[in-house]
């Protein structure tokens, strides 16, 4: 297939990528993230997730989050939802989109959420029932879509099967990602075949980690195969708290760049972008793990 005309990026640094950070990252820091995303034209942010603050502190101002936010035309201020009470949560916030988290690892659900896939999909009907009552358009994640901390390698089909499941359920996309980092161009291109056989590719995002530094890579794989929606992390902020050793999400900054390289539009001022990046990791007294960030504010 030939690439994409537009990509739609997914940030989630908000969420994913602070949510991982050790020191407490205040509300307006927040805020501010979101709202300079949002001028360098970023239309998907994925602001908060819903969750217990014992499991997930960093998460724990995510009402204030989702209210306090400045609002864009355009703009799609997303929220994670794994279960009822952060789904009712966030409706009485105003939000918009939710999002909820699978895996078609065994071993890394019973770590994550104590519970069998079979399970947690379960635990998600209710949850996707009433956000469709609500009117509330549901993204299903699928984690460990090329290997397990514990498990290792995942089978295509598993992956295939779990994220089938989830798109019969109502989740208007899936997004598949490798949560620890460990996939390959051929691996992500088996993995994306198997996938898109049961559900259209036009429904299908990718969400990679760069721990081995294989992340573009991989994207250029699955672009060149039709994806034309993509999750990443400004800065490259984030990792997963349930998966040791895992590094951040590839960074927002260096997927724009890669995009601008191929002509493929995607709507977002890169220098804005990058800027955001060394404002986000100076806030929060972080290296900048963005190379092109790096470049650009250095150039």
């Amino acid at each position: 297939m030939a690439f994409p005309d537009f990509v739609r990026l997914v940030e989630v640094g908000a969420r994913d990528g602070l949510q991982n950070e050790a020191n407490p990252v205040s509300t307006a820091i927040k805020l501010e993230l979101i709202d300079r995303l949002g001028d360098a034209g970023v239309s998907y942010i994925e602001a908060a997730s819903f969750v217990s603050p014992k499991w997930v502190p960093q998460m724990g101002d995510a009402r204030e989050v989702m209210t306090g936010i400045q609002r864009r035309s355009g703009v799609t201020y997303a929220a994670l939802t794994p279960n009822l009470k952060g789904l009712e949560s966030a409706l009485e916030c105003g939000v918009k989109e939710v999002a909820v988290f699978g895996a078609a690892s065994e071993s890394f659900t019973q770590k994550n959420i104590n519970c069998s896939i079979a399970e947690s999909l379960e635990r998600f009907a209710p949850v996707i029932e009433l956000a469709q009552k609500s009117g509330i358009p549901v993204r299903g994640y699928v984690s460990t879509v090329m290997g397990c901390p514990y498990e290792g390698e995942i089978a295509p089909a598993k992956v295939a099967e779990v994220s089938k499941t989830l798109f019969e359920m109502g989740c208007y996309e899936i997004s598949l990602g490798d949560t620890v980092g460990v996939g390959t161009p051929l691996k992500a291109k088996r993995m994306l075949e198997a996938v898109s056989q049961h559900i259209p590719m036009s429904k299908l995002a990718a969400h990679f980690h760069d721990t081995y530094g294989q992340a573009l890579a991989n994207l250029y794989a699955v672009l060149e195969e039709g994806i034309a929606v993509i999750d990443s992390s400004v800065a490259g902020l984030g990792g997963c708290p349930y998966a040791k050793g895992a590094a951040g999400n590839v960074a927002s900054e260096d997927v724009i760049y890669l995009l601008n390289g191929l002509g493929i539009k995607s709507g977002i001022n890169l220098e804005k972008l990058a800027a955001t990046g060394d404002w986000i990791t100076r806030s929060i007294n972080r290296p900048n793990r963005s190379k092109v960030g790096i470049a650009m504010m250095a150039g």
